[in-house]
C-alpha cells in the first residue's frame, strides 16, 4: 500500500479523515524502520512522539526490582506512543521497545494538537485512537483483577489470535500477571484438549 491507503484505511477504522486532513497528516509525518528489539523510550525520557505501526509491532514495559513487565502490545494499523510522556509534561514510566522489525510513521504531539486545531475530524480521529486505548486499558485491569489466568489467555487470543507467533512468551507472560511456568501449563494444556 502506498502512504494514502495507508492512512485512508487507518481513517476508516477509527474515523474518517477528509483529504485536506489526509494530505496535512502525510505531509507531517516520517516512514521510519525500526530494528527488532530497538527502545525508542527509556524510563525517565520526555517523548512528544507517536507511531503508527504499517509493519510490525511494539510493546511498552516496566523494569521493577530488575523484572520487565509488559504493560501493553500494539499491532498493524495500531498506534504506539510513551503515553504518560505524549500527553502530559512528566518523564515515561515505562519503555517502548519494537519487538519485530517495524515499519512506522512517526509524528509528533504538535502535529496532533496543530491538525485537531485545525480539521475537526482529525480531532474525532484522535478521541477514537484515545477511547480504544483507554477502554483496552480497563479491559485488561479487569482481567487481571476478575479473571483466571487460564482466562486471561484466551480473552489475549480472542484479540491477537497469533500473539504467539510474534511476541515472546515471556511478555505474555508478565502482560497477563503471570509466570512462564503457569503460562507454559495453560498452553500445555490447550494442546492436549
Amino acid at each position: 500500500m502506498n502512504t494514502e491507503e495507508i492512512f485512508t484505511s487507518i481513517g476508516q477504522s477509527y474515523s474518517p479523515l477528509s483529504i485536506e486532513c489526509l494530505q496535512e497528516l502525510m505531509t507531517h509525518s516520517k516512514l521510519k524502520i525500526f530494528k527488532k528489539g530497538e527502545v525508542v523510550v527509556r524510563e525517565g525520557q520526555y517523548s512528544k512522539k507517536a507511531y503508527l505501526i504499517v509493519q510490525g509491532c511494539a510493546r511498552a514495559y516496566y523494569l521493577k526490582d530488575g523484572k520487565d513487565i509488559s504493560d501493553w502490545f500494539t499491532f498493524e494499523n495500531q498506534f504506539a506512543a510513551p503515553i504518560v510522556s505524549f500527553f502530559s509534561d512528566e518523564p515515561s514510566p515505562h519503555y517502548v521497545e519494537f519487538v519485530e522489525e517495524s515499519t512506522v510513521y512517526e509524528f509528533s504531539k504538535d502535529t496532533m494538537d496543530y491538525l485537531s486545531d485545525k480539521y475537526h475530524d482529525f480531532e474525532r480521529f484522535i478521541s477514537k485512537v484515545v477511547t480504544e486505548t483507554m477502554l483496552g486499558l480497563c479491559q485488561r485491569l479487569n482481567s487481571i483483577q476478575f479473571n483466571k489466568a487460564e482466562d486471561r489467555y484466551k480473552q489475549l487470543l480472542l484479540i491477537y489470535p497469533d500473539i504467539t507467533n510474534r511476541i515472546p512468551l515471556t511478555h505474555i507472560a508478565s502482560y497477563l500477571g503471570i509466570t512462564l511456568e503457569t503460562l507454559s501449563r495453560i498452553r500445555s494444556a490447550k494442546v492436549r484438549i
